[in-house]
């Protein structure tokens, strides 16, 4: 194997995020005492290792603390054209599971995730992209702890940005098989996996659909696959449909514009997985971050995920978010 893949491929690796890490403050640290024992201003010494000693907290709490945290949310969405039928019908959506990160004693969030999944009992299980961080056989020491996700309607899925061969490198016969490997994955785990397509959900004479886009990105960083036309092919203006998209900035650049997809369901931002005082870094990057957004009676959700490449969270925890469709009473 060459040497300077094997060796960048180490780098990336997430525990090494954390030595790195280490590293980073320990230095600093040296480099703030020195400081504090050469300068004779007072206030020059607190300015600089005030800061420093948050910082060291942030890390170690982000590190250790933050990425085992995960919360269930509850989000109840109203809709005029929600079909009689599917008033009350509960969604559970995860994301960005990256089971490459979740080893060793982080593989617990994956097992309290899954537990949490199972216990809203929901009507349908969706899950919005990057099971994986660079390669499919990160799947397999996860497999049947995935496996225990039950839904009554079942688990659908999509495509995200590291579901795709772009995060190692190798021939292109190479990537064609790892992509393959990958989709062969839900199907392993009984999930399905909607690649510009859609179902359809049924409750006596009424129905939904449920669709999924391929990755789309902004095509430069991140993939640009999405067909909009092709996933709604047959779909007409009275029908109820529930998008899954792993890239938000895809809901303002092509669903809203050309589709009446009355809910999509995002990730991809892990919202930052750094929060304080309500703002992240993600928001210099996304312009939907985190959380529900609404325009015109259709929704957004984002999603912080479970997990990403770098093991930290602070502030931003990972989370399950149990989705609840209701009818406007003013419909019914």
């Amino acid at each position: 194997m060459n040497p300077i893949f094997t060796t960048t491929r180490t780098l990336l690796e997430p525990d090494t995020y954390i030595y790195i890490g280490w590293a980073f403050f320990i230095v600093l640290t040296i480099l703030t005492g020195l400081l504090w024992r050469k300068s004779k201003r007072r206030w020059l010494k607190y300015a600089v290792a005030a800061p420093l000693l948050f910082f060291w907290l942030v890390f170690i709490y982000g590190s250790y603390i933050g990425v085992n945290e995960l919360r269930v949310r509850h989000i109840e969405l109203t809709f005029d054209d929600l079909p009689e039928a599917f008033d009350g019908y509960k969604i559970v959506q995860f994301s960005d599971a990256h089971v490459g990160t979740l080893t060793g004693s982080r593989l617990k969030l994956l097992e309290d995730a899954v537990d949490s999944i199972n216990a809203q009992k929901a009507d349908m299980v969706v899950f919005t992209g990057d099971l994986q961080n660079k390669i499919p056989s990160e799947v397999l020491h996860v497999d049947k702890i995935l496996k225990r996700i039950k839904a009554k309607d079942g688990i659908f899925s999509v495509i995200g940005n590291h579901d795709y061969p772009m995060y190692f490198k190798g021939n292109e016969y190479e990537k064609y098989d790892s992509m393959n490997v990958r989709a062969a994955w839900d199907d392993e785990l009984g999930w399905d996996l909607l690649v510009n397509e859609r179902r359809t959900i049924r409750r006596g004479k009424e129905k939904i659909l449920i669709a999924g886009m391929d990755n789309d990105g902004d095509g430069k960083r991140f993939p640009q696959n999405g067909d909009l036309q092709e996933t709604l092919y047959g779909v007409t203006r009275q029908d109820f449909v529930v998008m899954l998209e792993h890239d938000p900035t895809s809901w303002c650049r092509k669903i809203l514009p050309h589709s009446h997809t009355q809910l999509t369901l995002s990730g991809h931002t892990h919202g930052g997985q750094f929060s304080i005082l309500g703002w992240s870094p993600a928001s210099l990057a996304f312009h939907e971050t985190y959380g529900l957004y609404k325009l015109n009676g259709r929704y957004l959700y984002v999603t912080s995920g479970l997990s990403g490449v770098v093991p930290f969270r602070f502030g931003i925890p990972a989370e399950i978010a149990v989705i609840t469709l209701r009818k406007s009473k003013n419909n019914k």
